[in-house]
């Protein structure tokens, strides 16, 4: 502080009368400029581009898999195919065994039947004997074809799966695009919506939150850190992330209410404020406003979020010092 200097060269009685005392200098808020509404802008459009690389991702995601389901149709079909031919191949053997054996069976009964004695008894032994061969293979046809019809019933049933699954997939990714270009337009459309206010701080603050929809909104735009809060009337402050708040008085009637806010080992009082209302804290550690946003009064408890700078950047003593000047 600069103090008058003392006038050592007096020329008349007028000049060497008291001067009046100076007046103290009167303390100034530390205003800091908050970024402009055009820094909004470019952040807007880095989350929606983040969005559709999320997007794509999971698009190349989907057409993997696509590509995968489509593969294992063509194996399915393969071996459907590989199935049916080694099925072809193994009747026709056994139905050649079969008639090898009915015609063997159907010669013995002749020899049978022109022979007597125990030529006879030999041959129709022989016969039997044959018979029962016949009646072997064909339960052993009959077997094979019965599993061969469930492998390929199987491996059909695989293939309807797979393209049915196909289906499913291409749907999903239908789905996904008409999801993720529906929350792209409501989310541009609610922040569009939003308003910007003045703190109480006389700063100009960021786009304020009302509700749970548009506070989702304002993390998805990454501009700053939001914590939520419930906050009721207790002795004991309650920490909210690096600010310590007490809350004083709840008005519901009159939507407005009190409290005292700790943060770098000072306490100040915020005494009547609105709901909605952006309430601003300057901290040593960062160059822009801390802002408390309270959207709900209840009775002895608030609901809200306090607002805090990304970039944690202490303020300098020079740049302080600049601001604090009259």
């Amino acid at each position: 502080m600069l103090f008058p200097q003392e006038n050592r060269t007096t020329t008349n009685a007028g000049a060497n009368a008291a001067a009046p005392a100076p007046s103290a200098p009167q303390p100034q808020p530390i205003v800091v400029q908050a970024p402009s509404s055009g820094v909004k802008i470019p952040i807007l459009f880095g989350a929606v581009i983040a969005l559709v690389g999320a997007c794509v991702y999971l698009f190349y995601q989907m057409n993997q898999m696509r590509t995968e389901l489509a593969d294992t149709r063509d194996s399915l079909s393969a071996q459907i195919s590989k199935l049916s031919e080694e099925s072809s191949v193994s009747v026709q053997t056994s139905r050649r065994n079969i008639e090898t054996l009915e015609k063997e069976l159907a010669k013995a009964q002749k020899q049978a039947a022109q022979l007597s004695g125990e030529a006879k008894a030999a041959a129709l032994a022989h016969a039997d004997e044959v018979a029962a061969k016949l009646q072997r293979a064909q339960e052993e046809q009959s077997k094979q074809l019965a599993t061969m019809g469930t492998e390929v019933s199987q491996v059909k049933s695989d293939a309807t799966a797979a393209n049915t699954k196909i289906g499913e997939v291409s749907g999903e990714v239908t789905n996904v695009k008409s999801d993720v270009a529906k929350n792209r337009a409501d989310t541009e459309k609610l922040i569009a919506d939003m308003k910007s206010a003045r703190g109480d701080l006389g700063v100009q603050s960021g786009l304020i939150a009302t509700n749970a929809k548009e506070l989702a909104a304002l993390r998805e735009l990454g501009e700053r850190n939001y914590t939520e809060f419930k906050i009721a009337k207790t002795k004991q402050p309650q920490r909210v992330g690096d600010l310590a708040i007490r809350l004083e008085k709840a008005d519901p009637k009159h939507n407005r209410y009190t409290i005292l806010v700790t943060a770098d080992d000072k306490t100040v009082e915020k005494k009547d404020k609105t709901v909605n209302e952006p309430v601003q804290f300057l901290l040593a550690r960062a160059s822009q406003p801390y802002e408390l946003v309270v959207n709900d009064i209840k009775k002895d408890m608030i609901i809200g979020y306090v607002a805090s700078p990304k970039v944690q950047q202490p303020r300098g003593n020079s740049a302080s010092s600049a601001s604090a000047k009259p």
